[in-house]
């Protein structure tokens, strides 16, 4: 079945978010590019992939436990991990190699989404 959209717009996510401005700085500090910026959305891209950022008025504070977390493959996870240390982030999960064939750590978001960060072992 051919393709309906390109791959980097079939799948989207969109983050409903408090401050647009420290959320955007948040990706964009971990290397997303900001593709558009409308004052009350953004459009990220991290290669192919998008990500959208809605400023909503009376988004309600991130839960204390992120509601998932997504995920960004990397060529050297590690670089990441010690990005994400020298900036300060809030560690889920520190790196490690993974059963299910990833090197790969998490760090919570401004949001209520947490970013992993992995590597193929």
């Amino acid at each position: 079945m051919k393709s309906y959209v390109n791959p980097g717009e079939q799948l989207v996510v969109a983050l409903y978010v408090r401050d647009i401005k420290d959320s955007s700085e948040f990706y964009r500090s971990y290397g997303f590019e900001v593709v558009r910026d409308e004052g009350t959305f953004m459009e990220l891209k991290w290669e192919d992939a998008r990500l959208f950022l809605s400023a909503v008025p009376g988004t309600p504070p991130p839960p204390v436990t992120p509601i998932g977390n997504m995920r960004v493959m990397v060529r050297d996870v590690d670089s990441y991990w010690t990005l994400a240390n020298k900036m300060g982030a809030k560690i889920l999960s520190p790196i490690q190699d993974q059963y299910y064939g990833l090197r790969d750590f998490v760090i919570a978001g401004p949001d209520g989404l947490a970013l992993r960060f992995a590597t193929w072992l």
